[in-house]
């Protein structure tokens, strides 16, 4: 069972809008976190800040406080990781400079998968691929969609099995920079660097400790503690992970579309106790008004 934080505090610092992979635009998604009682959001699609300014607007309407936010995605040992930055400073300009870069990384990646895809006959097939991603930078999911629509494959399942899985012609890695680089990047801008969802990743225990600590050791502060779709034994192993290295706590729902209840705006599973909220940190701290 998920439950809010607290009854006054509902916090979620891991959400999606359609700026990336999120099925609402911004003020859609914030709209939808006040209705769930969330009180303060942080927006962090991947690779890109342009959806804050929409969801600002939004969050003042609704009641809710925003918190700036991002999904940064590097290399860590061969392995893609996702570090989430929070509470920077979204006018820097050498953070701006680091997204561009990150945003011509997924475009080469997505040309690089066309290219490949090309002996499929498909017509246009970037071009629709595009326009299934809302003209913005797509990915394989919205790859599968086209082949799917060209009659090439009877669903996305298939694509992936076929042409855009493992090892398959479509599977192209993306051009990530390596873990510290981007742990920089946040640091530099005023913000905290927290490793995204840790089991994800498929690691194992030792490798998970031992990523962990490579993250604290380059300038990483927190760790996501609890998100959606992960068991009790995962919460405990996390939460000890997280005092190991003496890192803040995060949390965030991770939330992409509607229709999945177990990956909720603001359903999160409470923090064990013991652990130093992320959010205490904050340029403002959020604070519960019975201790503020």
């Amino acid at each position: 069972m998920t439950i809010p934080q607290d009854p006054v505090l509902c916090i979620d610092l891991h959400c999606h809008s359609t700026a990336s992979d999120g099925a609402l635009s911004p003020s859609a998604l914030v709209e939808r976190a006040a209705e769930r009682g969330v009180s303060h959001l942080a927006l962090t699609d991947h690779d890109t800040i342009a959806g804050l300014a929409e969801a600002e607007c939004a969050a003042g309407i609704h009641g809710v406080t925003l918190i700036p936010g991002v999904e940064l995605s590097c290399i860590w040992k061969s392995r893609t990781i996702h570090i989430v930055g929070l509470d920077f400073y979204p006018e820097d300009d050498g953070f701006r400079r680091a997204l561009a870069q990150q945003n011509e990384n997924r475009w080469a990646r997505a040309r690089m998968i066309a290219d490949r895809l090309n002996k499929l006959d498909v017509d246009d097939l970037l071009e629709q691929a595009i326009a299934f991603a809302g003209g913005d930078v797509p990915g394989r999911p919205h790859f599968a969609q086209v082949l799917t629509g060209a009659g090439v494959v009877r669903n996305a399942a298939q694509a992936f099995k076929r042409y855009l899985g493992s090892g398959k012609a479509g599977d192209v890695k993306a051009y990530w920079p390596e873990l510290p680089e981007v742990v920089n990047w946040i640091n530099a801008a005023g913000g905290i660097a927290v490793l995204a969802h840790p089991r994800k990743y498929q690691l194992t225990a030792t490798k998970l400790r031992a990523l962990t600590a490579d993250f604290r050791r380059v300038g990483g502060q927190a760790i996501e503690v609890s998100t959606s779709g992960q068991s009790s034994g995962d919460l405990g192993f996390l939460a000890e992970l997280c005092r190991r290295e003496g890192l803040l706590a995060s949390q965030g729902s991770d939330f992409h579309f509607a229709g999945a209840p177990w990956c909720e705006l603001g359903r999160i599973t409470k923090l064990p106790d013991g652990l130093e909220p992320v959010w205490h940190s904050f340029r403002q701290p959020i604070l519960n008004p019975a201790s503020a």
